[in-house]
């Protein structure tokens, strides 16, 4: 079979998800609303998405028995997360549909192939070095640096990444990864990052969420602002037209969001993709009248993609383990004051059921909605004290 889709899936029918954490979760549950049954394969027996679906196919993301099980439950099948081995894709596509398909999944894996695909599609990336080799290493010129060396392959939330400013601890940092394949990216005036969440159908429609700005904290995003001054329109419709001209260039079937960086002089270059929903788009769940869960379940059922409406300004604050821990105290965890938080009007609290947590581990989101941007910001700082978060929140 085909990547793509088959025509229509009828509510009723199966979907399923490899990888059970809080995206699958959001679309397990996004997919019953919907009418859908739902198989998640996890190796987690307590996963977030198993616990909420029909099926939990407790097995390996490579486990051949597992992926059979999978596939004869269900009828259509995506990923919640891109370090899902792209061969196992592969292989469920021989049986099922499968998006997105195993080699979008492959690409967006892995830095170089990404960058070259970019290119290809006429977004401009920043000045940059694959390294490979020692001789690669040995010719990386000097106006790359000072920079940032990323790991080719298994990075995300500033995983793998190390900044270098001479070419000693150039040599040293890629010594560290072991001599895998990396990028040395130069380091770039930044003002402020975005991304861009679009849709396309196995028949090729393709709609869009409003461009979102970013906010990064250690690597992880922390907040997401959504509204239509968030950024200046010429720049917005850029930001849209790359992203589509990437997912068409992916012949992509499914949720694809790609983040950009906008440097101080005004230009914008393309950071990476994520084949899958996005941390950055969650505020869709209570600010658009579609969101991009919806959106991952219309693109794999074969359902009509109605270009989303945005119906209220939006701020997201992500929710980490940290929050749970008090002075330090790593040994006794405590919930947050969530009654205080839901106090205030505008705020929908999303917790991902996750049984423990951790610092640095993603717990929950909270959006926050209001009839302006304004009041959605003066909200969002008070639920931010509330909660104990660096306050301002935007930089």
């Amino acid at each position: 079979m085909s990547d793509a889709v088959t025509p229509y899936l009828r509510p009723g029918s199966t979907l399923g998800v490899l990888g059970g954490g809080q995206l699958g979760r959001m679309f397990a549950q996004t997919a019953q609303r919907m009418g859908y049954f739902t198989a998640v394969l996890d190796p987690d027996a307590d996963s977030p998405a198993g616990r909420v679906s029909h099926h939990h196919v407790h097995a390996d993301y490579t486990d051949v028995a597992g992926l059979a099980r999978l596939a004869g439950l269900a009828e259509a099948i995506t990923t919640e997360f891109e370090n899902v081995p792209a061969p196992s894709l592969e292989h469920l596509a021989a049986a099922r549909p499968v998006a997105p398909g195993a080699a979008a999944v492959a690409i967006a894996q892995d830095r170089i192939r990404e960058k070259a695909h970019f290119i290809r599609c006429g977004v401009a990336c920043a000045p940059h070095a694959v390294i490979e080799t020692a001789a690669q290493l040995d010719a990386v010129a000097d106006e790359l640096l000072p920079g940032i060396l990323k790991t080719a392959r298994l990075g995300y939330d500033g995983k793998g990444q190390q900044r270098v400013a001479t070419r000693a601890q150039l040599a040293a940092a890629w010594e560290a990864t072991g001599g895998v394949p990396c990028v040395l990216e130069k380091l770039l005036p930044l003002d402020f990052e975005c991304s861009v969440i679009v849709a396309r159908g196995h028949d090729g429609q393709m709609v869009h969420l409003p461009p979102q700005r970013n906010l990064h904290r250690d690597g992880i995003l922390a907040v997401t602002e959504v509204h239509p001054d968030n950024m200046p329109a010429a720049l917005a419709e850029r930001a849209i037209a790359s992203t589509r001209s990437i997912a068409e260039g992916l012949a992509y079937v499914g949720v694809l969001c790609v983040e950009y960086f906008v440097l101080a002089d005004g230009a914008m270059v393309v950071n990476e993709m994520a084949p899958r929903p996005h941390n950055s788009g969650h505020w869709s769940m209570d600010a658009s009248d579609v969101s991009q869960f919806e959106l991952q379940v219309r693109t794999l059922a074969g359902l009509p993609l109605t270009a989303p409406r945005q119906h209220s300004p939006a701020l997201m604050l992500n929710l980490l383990g940290d929050l749970w821990f008090e002075d330090g105290d790593d040994a006794m965890p405590t919930e947050p004051p969530w009654a205080d938080v839901l106090a205030l009007p505008g705020t929908h609290l999303h917790l991902y059921g996750k049984t423990a947590a951790r610092r640095g581990r993603k717990m929950g989101h909270l959006n926050i909605t209001g009839a302006d941007i304004a009041t959605v910001r003066a909200t969002a700082d008070f639920a931010a004290a509330v909660l104990g978060l660096p306050i301002p929140l935007s930089e």
